[in-house]
């Protein structure tokens, strides 16, 4: 099927010159709307996602990697104060990659690379001074690499190295760290600085360090080493949760008795945190009518036995024996004999290390509202409460039981602006609801004001536009000619005034009838105009 491009641009100029003007002004804003919302939209599909390259960038490093990236002529953005640089979300991986080449961000320190710039002329004075920055720098990045700090600065004093002096000074160093103010810096945190500091520098104590905050407040004071501070605030945390849970158990047990608001506990425990360590040996006997196991033994054994008298006298002068009075001969015996056993005993060695956090003392204290406790009896609950929160009397752990009035002022108080709150939320939402449905109804009587108005001027208005006016006047022609080509016929067949009057006399009614038609059924000889032209266009 062929277009016709002249014949459609008349026929649109055609249908909006039948526009009326307010069609015509609803028809120009959207147009232009769509011309200005395509032109917003082309625009926001060809411009590039952003993403962050780096955050919370030194001063020193922001100016060197916007030096690259306009030496790259690569598209970026500042952001954060000009702590975070943006670029193309495609090309953050490799500009990283770049950025690490040229060896960015340095962290705003520079650490041990300040070593890498000495020369032959660097004097001594020269190389300590950059050793001890190269230190502090180091210590610094590691320092900022914990969480909730997010700057730190760190200074390091290391004293001169005297051979010849015996009471040389000894490191110290100080630390000042920035937190977010929602994440403060907890005790092991300040003990895990400590402890990075002085295990990072020759000879200094963790006593010799001192941390504090940018507000001013001291975390770690100097001849501390820190695990005083950091024990303190663990043991107390463990206490105050061990006293919590002994809370929350009891009255958990005792609120379906009197109802919730109706008790309170309070528990107060001391803990033993010393490590101890306990050797005890015991030794175990034999069982009766068992043979001990030797573990060693010694003995000794000497016998003599013979007939002959002992030559026995008596020294004279010039040791020549003087005869003895002789005696009667009689058998010799002698025996002489040493015996030493040492038995095996049994021995048992037991070690014994008891962890800290053991309970030395609790006490536990319960009030409950003498309104609502009025049936109960405070010795069952005092029972109860001793079984529930583990009380050993051999220990000195103690129970009181109390019953007295509470003050609900305070609680009906709060009910009441519960109930108002909640009132004042039922009836925000059925506001809301309202102005949902009072809009609502506004709109639907608008479009039905709007489609009654075009109902009325539609029916006020020509049944055809100007194209089907031209399209109408065209088939008027036609049918005018057909009716000549009718008269023509009707003449040669019936010719003489008979057949004129005859035709003149049924024209007027085939006019009146296609009158009374259009009058009728405007749309149905309107579609059929339209069909009948359709037809007669060429294909």
């Amino acid at each position: 099927m062929n277009f016709d491009i002249k014949r459609l641009l008349e026929r649109g100029r055609a249908i909006f010159a039948d526009f009326t003007a307010g069609q015509k002004t609803v028809t120009a804003l959207v147009v232009v709307g769509l011309i200005v919302g395509g032109y917003l939209f082309s625009g926001w599909a060809s411009k590039p996602s952003y993403a962050p390259l780096f955050s919370n960038l030194a001063a020193s490093d922001a100016s060197a990697i916007t030096d690259k990236l306009n030496a790259a002529k690569e598209p970026y953005k500042l952001a954060d104060g000009g702590g975070t640089i943006m670029v193309p979300q495609k090309d953050v991986y490799q500009l990283r990659l770049d950025m690490a080449k040229a060896n960015l961000p340095t962290g705003g320190v520079s650490g041990f690379s300040l070593l890498d710039k000495g020369g032959i002329t660097t004097s001594q004075f020269q190389q300590n001074v950059e050793y001890q920055q190269a230190i502090e720098g180091e210590l610094t990045k590691t320092i900022e690499a914990i969480d909730g700090v997010s700057a730190a600065v760190v200074h390091v004093v290391l004293p001169n190295n005297d051979v010849f002096s015996s009471d040389a000074s000894k490191p110290t160093a100080s630390v000042l760290v920035t937190t977010d103010p929602s994440k403060p810096l907890g005790a092991g945190q300040v003990q895990a600085i400590v402890h990075l500091v002085a295990s990072s520098v020759e000879g200094l104590d963790p006593s010799n360090v001192t941390v504090a905050d940018s507000q001013g407040n001291i975390l770690s004071v100097a001849g501390d080493d820190g695990q005083l501070v950091g024990a303190s605030s663990i043991q107390s945390q463990q206490t105050s949760l061990y006293e919590q849970r002994v809370s929350t158990a009891v009255q958990n047990l005792l609120q379906p008795l009197v109802g919730a608001g109706h008790v309170i506990v309070q528990t107060n425990a001391t803990l033993n945190f010393d490590s101890q360590e306990t050797t005890s040996e015991n030794y175990v006997q034999p069982s009766p009518g068992t043979t001990p196991i030797p573990l060693s033994e010694t003995k000794s054994v000497e016998t003599y036995s013979g007939t002959n008298p002992s030559s026995t006298g008596i020294l004279g002068p010039d040791n020549i024996a003087v005869p003895a009075p002789s005696t009667s001969a009689s058998p010799g015996t002698y025996y002489n004999g040493t015996s030493t056993t040492d038995n095996a005993i049994g021995r048992v060695v037991q070690q014994v290390k008891t962890a800290p956090g053991a309970v030395q003392h609790m006490s536990v204290a319960v009030l409950l509202d003498s309104t609502a406790a009025a049936k109960v009896n405070t010795a069952d609950v005092q029972k109860l409460v001793e079984n529930a929160a583990g009380i050993v009397t051999s220990r000195g752990d103690s129970v009181q039981v109390s019953t007295m009035p509470f003050d609900q002022t305070a609680a009906k108080a709060a009910q009441q602006e519960i109930a108002a709150a909640k009132k004042s939320k039922d009836m925000n939402k059925l506001v809301g609801y309202g102005k949902d449905g009072l809009i609502g109804f506004v709109v639907l009587g608008a479009i039905f004001f709007f489609m009654r108005k075009a109902k009325k001027a539609r029916e006020s208005s020509p049944i055809l536009g100007m194209a089907e006016r031209l399209e109408l006047e065209e088939a008027r022609q036609m049918r005018a000619l057909l009716a000549a080509q009718q008269d023509e016929v009707v003449r040669e067949l019936v010719p003489g005034p008979r057949g004129h009057d005859r035709l003149e006399l049924g024209r007027p009614a085939i006019d009146s009838e296609i009158g009374e038609l259009v009058e009728r059924q405007p749309e149905e000889v309107a579609q059929l105009l339209r069909g009948w032209l359709a037809d007669r266009r060429p294909s």
